[in-house]
């Protein structure tokens, strides 16, 4: 029989998962709120855990680790009521009516007492302002995200990666990429010339030893939408990016890629 595992939802806007387990270690990846991840390994005041969306492993400070009961992580799991497409949005966490900013990509399950109320452990939330009632493009989703810094592991509106981006843009269209731009890059299928490219498929960069570096998301029409600096519009050819505000290519294309048909 196999071991169950224990695992938690969380109900932070964003949880750091480090390489290491300490607090001067890089921040690999980022946890977004209502996202299931599982203990891995427990060492004083931090947890090695799991993510359960893609599988990325690392550590958390032990004040994120919030057990759930397997029945309650079963319940949520399933099909989730709501997963955040816009960049970001608030919660009113009860009973204090404190607010809460949860970026685009969080999950909610609506498992309270009203419509549009959750709970997760024992901390009561409700949407302000309700589900919104039409589902975004992925272009939309994207631009959603123009202006916020980047930040290497990012997941959020708040500071994002280039791999991150586009991972969490799809994850609003019902798709699970992996987390860094060279997995993501075995998803799909190949696309021949940029100008066959359109909206939503995903453009892959090396540098010069071959590996793969950056990721970004086209918009059709010789332009791409990525994270770099911040998340920025550029030109998009066949030669890679060019940022025109430096007059120069800052990314060699290597493939383009479509995921969504």
């Amino acid at each position: 029989m196999m071991e169950s595992k224990q695992g938690s939802i969380s109900p932070f806007s964003l949880i750091p998962v480090r390489r290491e387990p300490s607090e001067a270690a890089e921040m690999e990846t980022q946890i977004l709120f209502g996202e299931v991840f599982y203990l891995l390994e427990q060492i004083k005041g931090w947890c090695r855990v799991c993510l359960d969306f893609d599988g990325y492993e690392g550590w958390v400070d032990e004040k994120y680790w919030l057990p759930s009961s397997e029945k309650t992580i079963e319940s949520w799991m399933r099909e989730p009521d709501y997963v955040v497409t816009l960049p970001f949005i608030k919660l009113i966490r009860e009973p204090y009516k404190s607010v809460q900013l949860i970026s685009a990509g969080s999950r909610l399950s609506f498992n309270g007492e009203d419509r549009n109320a959750f709970v997760i452990g024992k901390r009561e939330f409700y949407l302000q302002g309700g589900v919104p009632e039409r589902k975004p493009e992925v272009v939309e989703v994207a631009k959603g995200f123009i202006n916020t810094p980047y930040l290497w592991g990012g997941r959020s509106f708040f500071g994002i990666d280039c791999s991150g981006l586009t991972q969490v843009v799809y994850k609003t269209m019902g798709e699970v990429l992996p987390r860094n731009a060279s997995q993501q890059m075995d998803c799909g299928r190949e696309i021949a010339f940029v100008e066959e490219s359109k909206a939503g498929d995903l453009a892959f960069f090396e540098n010069e030893e071959g590996q793969i570096v950056h990721v970004g998301l086209c918009l059709g029409s010789g332009r791409i939408i990525h994270a770099s600096g911040e998340v920025r519009i550029d030109h998009l050819d066949h030669q890679g990016i060019f940022c025109r505000e430096r007059q120069k290519y800052t990314h060699h294309l290597r493939v383009i890629k479509r995921i969504l048909d």
